[in-house]
């Protein structure tokens, strides 16, 4: 889209020459000022307009983020704003209670699933399959997605379990984020109050800078309900959470649904991937990442489906052994500024290496096809493909 915007710099010069061709009329210059100036412009803008010339990609990238793109997210600006005004006039309630007891937390091994119910967490944290010695991943999806019906848990806990060093668990929360998307939503803050009790006696167990915590769309202000709740009750903040593409529809802070947001934990990194439409384009976190930009629609994606998955698929990418530098990010004001060198700073990772010091909004380019980090190695890529697998099933 940036290589179809008119530059700046030639706009600003060509509204110079007018007020100059008003003064010439006023009297103030001479026509051969005039023509010096238009001489000076006309070499100005040759030089400038070269590299803006749209090359068949950038049209591309465009055409689908018009037609695909930002018809869908005006939509779903109308629908945001219809929900939080529907909820807060109570007009909206979940038909649909969490019932606590069917929820679980699932500890995802190489080669097993090991469910125990989330109201008795203390049952899977003593559990001979729970090392103590790890750190913990918790991860929670998005709506209508099911612990054992989700690629994002499934690829998330491959990687991981590459690593080796990390206890990965998934809340199972049955079907309360399957169900009609306003019911789902008003779920998430009691959801995420059940899960902050999980983890208080997770961190009798754990030390607390060894938790991690996790989530995907509506996932993401669950998570963040969590870490809110568990800092009410102990006075402490899990040190990290990180929100992929976290949902739009239904959360403004300061609303009924206030969703993920600073100070929810010690350290908050986001992905955004589809802002403005089903994923939120503000800022929500101590530093905030935009692949590909703020365009809807990224590179390789033609829905808004496709889009709202690619935060947990890049974020996964990097947690692969010797992935962590795949996604390197510069803070910068806008992705037009970055394609044109004019962010200063050092690189940054995104994804799983991120430094805990950082702050602001970081824009970087992705592929439209896996590997997607920039930085990725394909053949280290192809030798990744069994790792994390069961070593019994590769056998088999």
């Amino acid at each position: 889209m940036s290589r179809l915007r008119v530059h700046t710099k030639t706009i600003t010069l060509i509204l110079i020459w007018l007020a100059v061709a008003t003064h010439v009329q006023a009297g103030l210059f001479s026509i051969p000022d005039l023509g010096k100036s238009l001489q000076n412009i006309a070499t100005g803008v040759s030089k400038d307009i070269t590299s803006y010339i749209p090359t068949p990609e950038g049209i591309f990238e465009s055409s689908k983020n018009l037609v695909a793109g930002y018809p869908f997210e005006v939509t779903s600006s109308a629908i945001n704003s219809i929900c939080s005004s529907a909820l807060s006039s109570q007009t909206i309630r979940s038909r649909v209670t969490p019932d606590l007891k069917e929820m679980q937390f699932q500890l995802r091994t190489s080669c097993n699933k090991y469910s125990y119910p989330l109201l008795d967490a203390n049952q899977l944290w003593r559990g001979p399959e729970f090392d103590p010695s790890k750190k913990v991943v918790i991860l929670a999806t998005g709506w209508t997605t099911t612990v054992n019906n989700s690629d994002t848990i499934d690829m998330l806990a491959k990687a991981y379990n590459c690593r080796g060093d990390v206890n990965f668990v998934a809340v199972d929360i049955a079907n309360y984020v399957a169900t009609l998307y306003t019911w789902a939503a008003l779920n998430t803050d009691e959801i995420g109050a059940s899960l902050a009790e999980g983890l208080y006696v997770l961190s009798q167990i754990v030390p607390l800078e060894n938790i991690h915590l996790i989530g995907h769309s509506l996932g993401a202000h669950i998570v963040g309900a969590a870490g809110r709740y568990f800092n009410y009750k102990t006075g402490k903040l899990v040190p990290r959470i990180t929100g992929l593409d976290p949902a739009k529809p239904c959360f403004n802070e300061g609303h009924v649904l206030s969703g993920l947001q600073r100070g929810d934990a010690k350290f908050i990194d986001v992905i955004h991937s589809n802002p403005g439409v089903l994923g939120k384009r503000d800022p929500m976190g101590d530093v905030d990442f935009y692949p590909g930009g703020l365009d809807p629609l990224p590179k390789g994606c033609l829905d808004v489906v496709c889009a709202h998955g690619r935060s947990w698929e890049y974020y996964a990418e990097s947690v692969y052994p010797g992935n962590e530098s795949n996604f390197m990010a510069k803070r910068c004001t806008s992705q037009t500024r970055l394609l044109e060198n004019k962010c200063p700073g050092a690189d940054s990772p995104m994804g799983y290496a991120v430094s805990h010091e950082l702050r602001g909004n970081y824009f970087l380019e992705v592929r439209g096809a896996a590997p997607y980090g920039l930085g990725a190695n394909r053949e280290k890529i192809g030798r990744q493909a069994t790792c994390g697998l069961c070593q019994e099933k590769k056998e088999e």
